[in-house]
């Protein structure tokens, strides 16, 4: 499990093919901060823009230390920004003693949306994201959402044919402490529902079968 809180700015650096076809997945390799893999293991889960991947090499450089991970080309499929080099967004697994800072998020991408505006509005950012129609019950004024492994606060939704269209506002802080201040207009980010409202919608739908 995971909170949305960003712990770490890491770069994808380099990605190897794991086989010769379009069915064999990637190995990646992750450049972090200074000392952000000090605690880490092999085997250690660590969310790359929300996407939870399993940690298969560390190298312990003091100034670059980098670790690696394999992706299937399933979850290659259903994922955005996994498959470039760039900077991506990592959270490290929650502990059971830790503050949970965002909400809880389990590191599976739901859905891949599309970011329809991203500009300046005083000190704050407007980040417009059109997600896929099938997450549109899961998104409410003032609810949850997960957007390439950030926890952040839905401000708007507006409902289309399209799908359903969504605004964040994003502080200076969250701008400067991870990657989504490289995102623009037709960037694809990987989102992950709120938990909770994904278990209210099964038990209405649930209790609507039982009255009919």
């Amino acid at each position: 499990m995971f909170t949305g809180i960003i712990t770490g700015v890491g770069r994808i650096t380099r990605i190897d093919d794991l086989g010769a076809s379009q069915a064999h997945g990637k190995r990646l390799y992750v450049q972090c901060p200074p000392g952000y893999l000090d605690d880490a293991g092999l085997g250690d889960s660590i969310a790359v823009n929300g996407a939870c991947m399993t940690v298969t090499t560390l190298q312990q450089d003091a100034q670059a230390p980098v670790f690696t991970l394999d992706i299937s080309a399933e979850s290659l499929d259903k994922t955005g920004g996994l498959d470039t080099v760039g900077e991506v967004n990592l959270e490290k697994a929650l502990r059971a003693n830790d503050r949970l800072g965002g909400h809880l998020v389990s590191g599976h991408v739901d859905g891949i949306g599309k970011v329809v505006h991203f500009a300046p509005v005083g000190e704050s950012w407007e980040l417009r994201i059109l997600a896929p129609q099938a997450l549109a019950k899961y998104l409410a004024y003032k609810g949850s959402i997960t957007v390439n492994g950030v926890s952040l606060t839905v401000n708007r939704v507006n409902d289309s044919s399209a799908g359903c269209e969504f605004s964040i506002n994003l502080i200076p802080h969250t701008i400067s402490n991870t990657a989504l201040h490289r995102l623009a207009t037709g960037v694809r980010v990987n989102l992950e529902i709120d938990v909770i409202a994904r278990y209210v919608e099964r038990m209405l739908s649930l209790g609507a079968q039982a009255d009919s």
